[in-house]
């Protein structure tokens, strides 16, 4: 691996294009190589395109690149990773595999798609198995690998490891931060002193996603899992970090310590991937735990975090929705990838 992958970003300039940015700096095994957004932006230094918004400053490497239209003739790349919005992603990430890029996409145009795996690598890697299916049915060289939705990523890693209790159905509240909807994608006078208790589309994303991503890979599909969910939405005035009530229902009914036993045991290791936290799952005894401003940085941005086990059973968990739920996750899938000689 000491030749770096050529890496391009479709989307740089917005929230989750930074996210990835600084995934990527100084990646062991990934260069960026291209900067592409809109045509607003497109022939601009990217210091000069980019709102940025993150603590850090932009990186030397990338703030005088000229960002790029999102074209694949104009990407010099091995691998993209996608931060569009979904309805540009559409027709976009599929013309980049077409023209043979790996697409690792953060967008939702194709997570439902029935040959387009729908990853998380610590919960379902051998989905990757679906990439020859498309590549035969699309006839592309390349192939598009997706994420879930940022609230799926924060429950899906906790439910993995109840699935051994036979997990029937789950019932999820989230209160989501303001990151998730981009900087201007919330009014500060709609969100201060307040809690806007809906979200366009979340609910149907997290009610189906996570009965994709725990269902079974037969060689040619997915099966889907036998899960009931049902999910609550709500944005509340939190900068970074999901939190999320959950309620799960299984048949062998598990006591509290053995829910916590299972939370902390599992914890797959994905063979020293530079993203891969150390620990999945942090389990907190705090009855206050997990919170957003003490807990979302755990893992580099990485795990996922769970308090509050009680009967029923009942419990909090709280992850990081910009890193683990965006950026970070489309960089641990392609790391995956890599390791798996798919790049």
């Amino acid at each position: 691996m000491s030749e770096l992958i050529k890496a391009g970003i479709l989307g740089a300039t917005g929230a989750v294009g930074q996210r990835f940015i600084q995934a990527l700096e100084n990646h062991p095994w990934f260069e960026i190589t291209a900067l592409a957004a809109s045509e607003r932006s497109a022939g601009k230094k990217y210091e000069n395109a980019a709102n940025w918004r993150l603590e850090e400053r932009i990186p030397d490497s990338v703030k005088d690149m000229e960002v790029v239209p999102v074209d694949p003739k104009k990407v010099d790349a091995d691998v993209v990773f996608s931060a569009l919005p979904s309805e540009s992603a559409k027709n976009v990430e599929a013309e980049f595999a077409k023209d043979g890029f790996a697409v690792a996409s953060n967008a939702s145009a194709y997570r439902m798609g029935k040959n387009v795996p729908l990853v998380i690598p610590e919960v379902n890697a051998d989905h990757l198995g679906l990439i020859e299916v498309q590549q035969d049915e699309k006839g592309w060289d390349g192939y598009i690998v997706t994420n879930p939705n940022c609230s799926t990523i924060v429950m899906v890693p906790t439910l993995k490891p109840l699935m051994q209790f036979g997990l029937e159905s789950v019932n999820v509240a989230t209160m989501q931060a303001i990151s998730g909807a981009g900087y201007e994608g919330v009014a500060s006078m709609a969100i201060l002193d307040n809690i806007i208790p809906y979200i366009g589309g979340e609910e149907e994303k997290i009610e189906l996603e996570p009965l994709k991503i725990l269902g079974e890979f037969n060689g040619a599909e997915i099966v889907e899992a036998d899960i009931k969910v049902s999910a609550s939405c709500s944005r509340v005035p939190v900068t970074d970090g999901h939190t999320e009530a959950i309620w799960a229902k299984m048949t062998d009914d598990p006591t509290p310590q053995q829910v916590k036993d299972a939370f902390l045991n599992f914890n797959p290791k994905l063979g020293d991937l530079p993203t891969e936290p150390d620990q999945v799952l942090i389990v907190r005894d705090e009855p206050d735990r997990p919170q957003p401003r003490l807990d979302r940085n755990m893992g580099k941005g990485m795990s996922i975090t769970v308090g509050r086990i009680r009967e029923g059973i009942r419990y909090t968990a709280m992850g990081h929705n910009t890193i683990r739920g965006a950026a970070g996750a489309s960089v641990l899938n392609a790391e995956l990838l890599h390791k798996m000689g798919k790049l």
